[in-house]
């Protein structure tokens, strides 16, 4: 069972830089898993933000973030980090990362959940 911690949510200003990062532990080794970033507000689903396959040459982003998100890996420190530039209101949302045997958009592929951390983006 592998367990997924995110850390360096907060509260930023319009045009801001946050970095989230999550740290796996647990389960099969960390190499062998696409790591996706989602992002939930209330009353709504979850949302794909990005994904990194597990060789990491392969990145995946939601329309709504490409050229202002960057999603990275280490596969040698478990851990899988997402760098949000040019934050606008509309990020604020609780952001998940979560580990999947590939990479989708598909919430419902990934296995492996954190607990989340809230971005608040406000003036």
């Amino acid at each position: 069972q592998m367990q997924l911690v995110e850390s360096g949510g907060g509260l930023a200003q319009p045009g801001d830089s946050l970095k989230l990062s999550c740290v796996a532990s647990g389960g099969m080794p960390f190499k062998d898993y696409t790591m996706g970033w989602f992002r939930q507000t209330p009353g709504k689903e979850r949302e794909f933000v990005a994904a990194v396959s597990w060789a990491a040459g392969e990145t995946y982003y939601a329309e709504a973030v490409k050229g202002r998100f960057t999603v990275s890996r280490d596969n040698a420190k478990s851990t899988a980090d997402l760098l949000m530039n040019s934050l606008k209101p509309e990020d604020t949302a609780v952001y998940y990362c979560a580990a999947g045997p590939r990479s989708t958009p598909d919430a419902g592929r990934y296995r492996y959940w954190g607990q989340g951390t809230q971005v608040t983006v406000s003036a």
